[in-house]
């Protein structure tokens, strides 16, 4: 009898070894399914992270492609403003001399009060002040051209 209970023994530590290995192997298995699905889940969101800045990217571009667009065509404004501007301050700078004349000449004639009593009853050759006069008033028939390509450089 005392064989057989020893036998018996043997085999319970054999039985409860085998349920061990057993318990063992499924909590092995049960934590590689559980690593190869965190696996899966982390590729997963690495991959949407992935397209999510990618599709950041293209927005990005596409909005600075719009910028530099836009800057562009307000540089190109900028540009042909400020030369019509340059065109305006050539044009004020010479009839500001021409008003300048005028007014020395009407100034003089006003002076003189008397030496030419009818400076449209036609000037006298030699009359040096009224060929300027007749010459300013040429001048200031004239239109005025000015162009924005010479005040570039």
């Amino acid at each position: 009898m005392e064989s057989s209970s020893s036998g018996t023994t043997s085999s319970t530590i054999q039985t409860s070894s085998g349920s061990e290995e057993n318990l063992m192997e499924q909590r092995k298995r049960k934590r590689m399914l559980s690593n190869r699905e965190s696996a899966r889940r982390s590729r997963m969101k690495k991959q949407k992270l992935l397209d999510d800045l990618t599709a950041q990217v293209n927005h990005l571009k596409k909005e600075n492609s719009e910028i530099v667009t836009s800057v562009s065509i307000t540089t190109q404004h900028y540009l042909t403003v400020e030369a019509e501007n340059s065109v305006l301050r050539a044009q004020l700078d010479e009839l500001s001399h021409r008003l300048e004349s005028l007014n020395d000449i009407i100034g003089f004639l006003d002076n003189t009060n008397g030496i030419c009593s009818n400076p449209l009853s036609g000037p006298e050759p030699d009359d040096f002040l009224v060929n300027q006069m007749n010459m300013n008033m040429f001048y200031m028939n004239q239109p005025l051209m000015a162009s924005s390509d010479a005040l570039l450089y």
